[in-house]
């Protein structure tokens, strides 16, 4: 119970790093792997924000098998000398100090991405250890650290969080433990994550970790990431240094054919700002407008597809969330292009209607990026930019590049801005045609059944959640499994053949293919953007095609189809694969009935076979192969892949959107020579492939 008196012995003052120990989340958002991995960012953004002073080109980061991460570098090195308002060495300042840094006031960077000055002494105050060596002045110069509090480790061996540690016996924090030559200069920082602070399970993430470096070697042109991770039987090494800038990085993350070439869109502004300020003669923070320069670079290219991929940075710390950069870059593009169409209506066939933003975003791919002095954040994690006169610079820039772009007389530029501007009107033809078919289509009673293709045998039941549709290679097999169906759940669509490759296709190809539209007709919850799957007529659709190789490529095809235009399908999890058999083994019982087994494969067959002679059984010979759906009958299909009692399913998911839109792309795209790489390289079997 609450005491009921309330007096100043009540209240708490947590010096130091005691507050970022008692409320983590305030500072990282959380404990588990995702906190582990912001605190590794926060030291290794340190060292990129020398890359982008321009001091230093290596940036190295090692997992080691113990759990501890090392951050190095050949940059400038941190300041060993005396901090004349507190007394510390400049390296005990960065790791014990909130809000300390060289990022304030410009004084030792333009710009950076750790505006905060809490980045190294947060990681600090979470770490069971931390060592940091300084190679500067011609020595290299050392200091540790437990759980943010500097100390004197004795190890008897290797760096260990548990070895004995103690307080400088000389009172002196920062030692010097080695010699370098004078034009050595460098950081490395090396910690043990705290136990008591971090989950159960929390673990440095080397996928994410190579995502990011990639990124991060992206936008400084240049800077060369090496990353090792020993922690596996195989050490893992990645390096990444790029010399394209977000040019290239453009490039590598467009998930879709280009349909005009990657645009370069740059630019510097001034803007005033009144911040406050610390006043030197009196130690106080006053306000004072001070006048700050923006630096806009934008690369962006339009695609054939729909997609849109947009990556915001500022100071190149990815900001998720958006923010002012990224709200003046939608606005200014959707206005420009507005425009740009209704000038050209009449050519266009555009009409009355007004693009909107998702029309100018579908099939664009670009990265946004800004730098500027004290960006306001909000929140330490960085996740969205709050500058306000931001959004008006990047406008301004994207205004001013566009109509260069469209008004210049080089005919590449007039190309592709004709290009776009029929991409944008298509996009917004499209869109107002599924709105009106969206207000429209419904869940279609047995009345209006007629609207549905002639060739698909429903269902009787109009519950959402127990219904399947069953899509079936041909009418041979439509013969066998429409009476081996339950009919009250289960509805069957034939299909003729292999449908079209939409992913090499044009959306009006897709469209126009019989087989394409009556899957989606049969759906009802239309396509791409306009994609609905609350409107689905059937709980799960289950791809029923052969046991064989053009099986698995009428499957792969209808995949791909589900995949670029109906991808909330998969990723709810109502996508499956029957399973089903490829042999009918019948074993021979003398007293009682045959017995039958059935495999899936070849393996599976001689695996069988070899069993049943060694225990002395008998079976048919040969045992029936089924070439086709259409040579089982109505109660061997019932069995083994329509009774939901006996049947297997296999679920399709995606675990990773990126990379499955890759393996897409490389499988089933246009481009054919990494394809072909990939068959002659080792990592398939080739003996698998239909040649």
């Amino acid at each position: 119970m609450a005491a009921a008196d309330y007096t100043a012995r009540h209240l708490s003052v947590l010096e130091g790093l005691e507050a970022v120990r008692k409320r983590p989340g305030m500072y990282i958002g959380s404990t588990d792997s995702r906190g582990l991995m912001h605190c590794l960012w926060e030291i290794i953004d340190n060292s990129v924000d020398e890359a982008l002073a321009g001091h230093g080109t290596e940036i190295e980061v090692v997992l080691h098998p113990d759990g501890s991460v090392e951050v190095r570098d050949k940059a400038r090195g941190l300041p060993i000398d005396i901090e004349p308002r507190t007394g510390l060495t400049g390296v005990e300042v960065i790791f014990t100090k909130l809000h300390a840094g060289g990022k304030f006031g410009g004084g030792a960077y333009s710009s950076s991405g750790g505006l905060h000055g809490v980045g190294a002494s947060v990681v600090n105050a979470l770490s069971q250890r931390l060592d940091v060596e300084v190679d500067r002045d011609g020595a290299t110069w050392s200091m540790s650290f437990e759980r943010g509090k500097p100390v004197v480790f004795h190890d008897s061996g290797e760096p260990a969080p548990d070895s004995p540690s103690a307080p400088s016996p000389d009172g002196k924090e920062l030692r010097k433990t080695g010699k370098v030559t004078k034009k050595t200069t460098g950081t490395r920082v090396r910690y043990w994550a705290d136990p008591q602070i971090f989950t159960k399970g929390a673990e440095f993430q080397f996928d994410d970790l190579v995502r990011r470096a990639r990124q991060t070697a992206f936008l400084v042109p240049g800077l060369a990431i090496t990353l090792t991770d020993e922690r596996g039987e195989e050490v893992q090494e990645q390096r990444f240094q790029y010399e394209g800038g977000i040019s290239e990085f453009v490039e590598y993350l467009a998930p879709d054919e280009e349909l005009t070439p990657a645009w370069r869109f740059q630019g510097v502004k001034s803007f005033s700002e009144t911040v406050p300020v610390l006043d030197e003669k009196t130690g106080h923070m006053v306000s004072a407008e001070v006048e700050r320069e923006c630096t806009v670079d934008i690369a962006l290219r339009w695609g054939t597809g729909y997609e849109t991929t947009v990556h915001s940075f500022v100071n190149i710390i990815a900001t998720p969330k958006g923010g002012t950069h990224l709200a003046g870059f939608e606005q200014s593009l959707t206005k420009t292009l507005r425009d740009r169409v209704a000038q050209n209506a009449r050519k266009l066939k555009a009409g009355s209607d007004k693009l909107d933003k998702d029309d100018v975003l579908a099939g664009l791919t670009a990265v946004v990026t800004v730098s500027l002095p004290e960006p306001q954040f909000e929140g330490q994690t960085k996740e969205v930019l709050g500058t306000p006169p931001v959004r008006q610079i990047v406008s301004q820039v994207v205004s001013q590049s566009l109509a260069e772009r469209f008004e210049s007389s080089k005919r590449e530029d007039k190309t592709a801005t004709s290009t776009l501007l029929e991409k944008v009107v298509s996009e917004m033809k499209a869109r107002i045609s599924a709105r009106a078919m969206k207000e429209t289509a419904r869940r279609k009673s047995a009345l209006e059944s007629s609207s549905l293709p002639a060739k698909l045998a429903d269902c009787r039941s109009k519950s959402v959640e127990d219904t399947e549709l069953f899509i079936v290679e041909g009418d041979s097999a439509l013969g066998t499994a429409k009476p081996a169906r339950d009919s009250e759940y289960q509805a069957i669509l034939p299909i003729r053949g292999k449908i079209l490759n939409v992913q090499k296709a044009s959306v009006a190809d897709m469209l126009a293919n019989a087989e394409c539209a009556a899957i989606m007709q049969c759906i009802g919850a239309g396509s791409g953007r306009s994609f609905d799957i609350s409107q689905i007529r059937y709980g799960k659709l289950i791809i029923l095609s052969d046991a064989d190789v053009d099986g698995a490529h009428i499957r792969t095809l209808i995949l791909t189809l589900l995949h670029r235009y109906m991808r909330p399908l998969i990723e709810a999890g109502r996508v499956y694969a029957a399973v089903p058999p490829l042999h009918r083994v019948q074993v021979k019982h003398a007293r009682k009935p045959d017995e039958i087994i059935y495999t899936h494969s070849d393996e599976e067959l001689h695996q069988v076979l070899t069993r049943l002679r060694k225990s002395g059984k008998k079976w048919v010979e040969p045992p029936q192969r089924y070439k086709g759906l259409g040579e089982m009958d109505v109660d061997q299909l019932a069995e083994t892949t329509m009774d939901r009692t006996k049947r297997t399913l296999r679920r399709v998911t995606i675990q990773d959107g990126e990379a499955a839109e890759q393996i897409f792309n490389l499988l089933m795209g246009n481009d054919v020579t990494p394809r072909r790489d990939l068959i002659m390289s080792s990592q398939i079997d080739r003996d698998r492939i239909d040649a």
